[in-house]
């Protein structure tokens, strides 16, 4: 008894009057737009402009298609080259037939070529790319339940697909609906790429490497499943054995990549900084610690200009001359050294201009009245040395 089952259906193109709206078709559209939306808020998120996604998906999106349409034709030419077939057919690509691997390689070169032209490094995008990429195809996988085509073995679970059509070959039955599970698979792909993304700050090209290595591991396990007619070696799939090249290939370029270039992009689109701006530094400052305001405050009264402090870096104030006062005594001539205290008028005026060069004292042009203010507090000077001494 049938529980439950995954119906297909009955026509894969819905006519709008005349124009056919093919369901294949819808399916990659909307892939694509969808992962142009959100490539290009990743890419504003890593620094870049908006829409610069746009700008290098005019090339990419192309490029893929062809790629993805030659890759198919190539590795299934038997389907329209073979006795009895039509190479016309080779042309119709809303019929289905889009190999993943050739589109990303193909699609690349026309990154890159956008990439040119902007001006940008090719990783940095494709980093912010991966997640999309991978929702992309979990949502053009849905074309292929339209076209009742890429299914599994024969299963009795609930959720298998039931195939009605006859055309190609195809036996009516239920399936194992490969592509709801690779679409499945996609999802938390994307998902694996966005968290890991986050969490260690991937970059130079290692976030898209880990979805190439994460899409080829239930790639592999997806198409061995699948029953469909394709081209083996050694008993596998052709598509297995590219799913285990590109896999190895991939964990090779995240682990020496990680240890050549470590880290993460901090300016991916010239012209932008860091943060997304293009003004200076992502936190809004404007200068460095040369500036004439360096010190704190920007309109010059009360901070320490670099000719208004001593040779020991101190600025000067009363505090600072009471402290060198004192001490001057005793690091000045011989002549104040005297054990009975005499002082001659010579000997005071050679102390003075000792005390004048210790480097507490301040040489700024503006200094002002500072400089008798330290006269002052010291020891005496001239006459009061002179009228000690007649005192003595």
């Amino acid at each position: 008894m049938e529980l439950a089952y995954i119906p297909s259906p009955s026509s894969g193109v819905l006519y709008l009057g005349p124009v056919p709206l093919r369901g294949y078709a819808f399916s990659i559209l909307a892939g694509l737009f969808v992962a142009l939306w959100i490539v290009d808020r990743r890419w504003v998120a890593r620094g870049g402009q908006k829409g610069t996604a746009w700008d290098i998906a005019f090339w990419a999106v192309p490029f893929g298609l062809v790629g993805g349409r030659l890759y198919h034709v190539i590795t299934d030419y038997q389907l329209y080259f073979g006795e009895g077939r039509n190479w016309v057919d080779a042309l119709k690509i809303w019929e289905g037939g889009l190999g993943i691997w050739g589109a990303v390689a193909l699609g690349a070169v026309g990154a890159w070529i956008g990439c040119r032209r902007r001006g940008i490094a090719l990783p940095p995008y494709a980093d912010a790319l991966a997640p999309a990429l991978a929702l992309a195809q979990a949502i053009g996988r849905w074309g292929n339940w339209f076209n009742q085509e890429l299914y599994g073995r024969e299963t009795d679970l609930p959720w298998a697909l039931h195939i009605t059509s006859t055309e190609g070959g195809r036996v009516p039955g239920y399936y194992h609906p490969t592509f709801l599970y690779e679409s499945l698979w996609c999802v938390g792909v994307a998902l694996l790429v966005i968290w890991a993304d986050r969490r260690f700050k991937l970059g130079h090209g290692r976030a898209f490497a880990l979805y190439v290595a994460a899409y080829c591991a239930g790639r592999f396990w997806i198409e061995y499943m699948r029953v469909d007619e394709a081209r083996e070696i050694l008993g596998l799939r052709l598509n297995n054995w590219t799913a285990m090249i590109v896999f190895v290939l991939a964990v090779v370029y995240l682990v020496v990549s990680a240890k050549l270039r470590p880290g993460r992009e901090t300016v991916v689109e010239p012209g932008t900084a860091a943060g997304g701006t293009a003004a200076g530094p992502a936190d809004g400052s404007t200068g460095g610690d040369d500036t004439p305001d360096a010190a704190g405050s920007g309109s010059g009264s009360g901070a320490a200009e670099p000719k208004s402090a001593g040779k020991d870096g101190k600025a000067d104030s009363p505090e600072a001359r009471e402290k060198a006062g004192p001490k001057k005594p005793g690091t000045g001539a011989k002549a104040d050294a005297s054990p009975k205290g005499d002082a001659s008028p010579k000997a005071d005026d050679g102390a003075a201009d000792e005390d004048a060069a210790e480097p507490g004292d301040a040489k700024a042009e503006d200094a002002g009245d500072t400089g008798a203010g330290a006269a002052d507090s010291g020891d005496v000077r001239s006459k009061d040395g002179a009228g000690s001494a007649k005192k003595g």
